[in-house]
């Protein structure tokens, strides 16, 4: 199968944003992870609005949850592509996909920190 390099920048970046949200909704409906996290970022918009945060806190919040998705989406390809090559436990290629979930767990104690910063004048 050849691929064809779309040269044009509208139907070229049309293309791009298409399987971006193909992989955005495989990422979705398919990562457990994922499913939680989103959970958890539309909970904390209804909190957002709740509390009537102000601008830069939501851009802060925004920001994490950004963060800590797109990271995920990296840790989750990364297990995919390290599976594809070797299927069977290997020490080195769960050596590499710990540190792919240490990436994520930086990225959501991040988030926690931000959240507890936004949201704890508001709750004491």
């Amino acid at each position: 199968m050849k691929f064809e390099k779309d040269e044009t920048l509208f139907t070229g970046r049309l293309k791009s944003m298409g399987f971006a949200l193909k992989g955005a909704i495989k990422l979705i409906t398919t990562e457990h992870s994922v499913m939680v996290q989103s959970s958890l970022a539309v909970l904390m918009t209804f909190a957002g609005f709740y509390f009537g945060i102000n601008r830069y806190e939501w851009m802060m919040q925004i920001l994490v949850f950004g963060l800590v998705l797109g990271i995920e989406g990296l840790n989750t390809a990364v297990e995919k592509i390290a599976d594809f090559v070797h299927p069977d436990f290997h020490e080195r290629i769960g050596f590499i996909k710990d540190i792919a979930a240490g990436a994520v767990f930086f990225a959501a104690l991040t988030a926690i920190a931000v959240g507890c910063i936004i949201y704890f004048p508001y709750l004491f």
